[in-house]
C-alpha cells in the first residue's frame, strides 16, 4: 500500500499542534512497515485536552513535534479542521490500540506495557496469552520522579519489544515515550494510548458507537466520571474557542495573501512585451 510520504514525514500544524494527516489504514501500513526493525517510533494522539495544554508548554510541544506520528484523537478538532478546508483524519488511540492487538500483533511478538495499575496488565496477559507481554507499573506522579522516569525507560528498552503501550495518562505517557527515545537500545512502535487498555479489558466502558460517530465520546466520559473530568472539559472550552478563532483568522489572511500574490503574477504576465 502506498503512503503519501509528506503525510508521515512532515507534520502540519492545526491549532498550533503538529499533526500527521494519515488516514487509519495508512497508519496501520506505516506501523507494519517498521514493527520488526531496530528503530524506536513513538506515536502521540493529541485531543482537545492535549491541544489546550500545549499552548504554553514549548517543552511538551517539542515532544509532540519529535514524535514519529502525531494523530488527531478528537472528532471536534477534526470537524474544526474540515470547516477550514484542512483535511485532518480522525485516528483515535483507542481504535488504533484495539486494531494493533487484534489484527497486527502476532503470537510470539514482544509487547511491553507501562500500565496504570496491576489488574490492567494481568488482564491483558490473560486476553492475549500467545503474545509475550511484560509490564511495569510506575508510581503515581511519575513525572516528578526522575528515578521512576528512568526506570520506565530502561524497562521499556530492556526486552527489545516490538510494541510498547504507555497507558498512564497525559502528559505522563508522552514524557515517558520521549525518555525512552533517548535511552540506548530502545526499539519498537510505542503508542501513548490513554485508557485504551482498560477498554480492551472491560475495566472501563467506551462510549457507544453512535456517540463516537457524532463526536460525543467526551460527553460519555464526562458522565462516567464527572468528579474527575468536569473541570478539565469546562476549562478547555474558552481557550479552544480562542485557538480556533486565531487559526481561522490566520488561514484567511494566508488565502488573501496567496490571492494577492497570484494577481500580481498574472498582471505581470499580461503586460505587453516591449521591443
Amino acid at each position: 500500500m502506498s503512503i503519501n510520504a509528506d503525510a508521515w514525514e512532515v507534520k502540519q500544524r492545526f491549532l498550533d499542534v503538529p499533526y500527521n494527516t494519515l488516514r487509519f489504514h495508512e497508519v496501520i501500513a506505516a506501523i507494519e512497515g517498521v514493527k520488526h526493525t531496530d528503530g524506536f517510533f513513538y506515536i502521540v494522539t493529541p485531543n482537545v485536552d492535549h491541544a489546550v495544554r500545549l499552548r504554553g508548554d514549548n517543552i511538551l510541544k517539542n515532544i509532540y513535534e519529535q514524535s514519529w506520528l502525531s494523530l488527531c484523537d478528537s472528532k471536534p478538532i477534526s470537524w474544526m479542521a474540515k470547516s477550514l478546508s484542512f483535511p485532518l483524519p480522525l485516528v483515535t488511540g483507542s481504535d488504533l490500540t484495539a486494531c494493533l492487538f487484534h489484527e497486527v500483533i502476532q503470537p510470539g511478538d514482544r509487547v511491553t506495557l507501562i500500565a496504570p495499575y496491576e489488574e490492567v496488565a494481568q488482564r491483558m496477559m490473560e486476553r492475549f496469552p500467545d503474545v509475550h507481554i511484560t509490564y511495569h507499573v510506575p508510581p503515581r506522579n511519575v513525572i516528578t520522579n526522575e528515578e521512576a522516569m528512568r526506570a520506565c525507560a530502561e524497562f521499556a528498552a530492556r526486552d527489545k519489544p516490538n510494541f510498547i503501550f504507555i497507558a498512564v495518562g497525559s502528559p505522563q505517557s508522552e514524557l515517558i515515550a520521549y525518555e525512552i527515545s533517548h535511552t540506548a537500545g530502545s526499539t519498537g512502535v510505542c503508542i501513548c494510548c490513554g485508557a485504551s487498555l482498560e477498554f480492551i479489558t472491560n475495566l472501563q466502558t467506551r462510549a457507544p458507537f453512535v456517540m463516537q460517530k457524532f463526536g460525543f465520546e467526551w460527553l460519555y466520559r464526562l458522565m462516567s466520571d464527572p468528579r474527575r473530568l468536569w473541570r478539565r472539559y469546562v476549562y478547555a472550552v474558552p481557550p479552544l474557542v480562542r485557538m480556533f478563532a486565531a487559526e481561522a483568522m490566520m488561514r484567511s489572511k494566508s488565502r488573501q495573501r496567496a490571492r494577492s500574490e497570484k494577481n500580481i503574477v498574472e498582471k505581470q504576465l499580461e503586460k505587453p512585451k516591449t521591443a
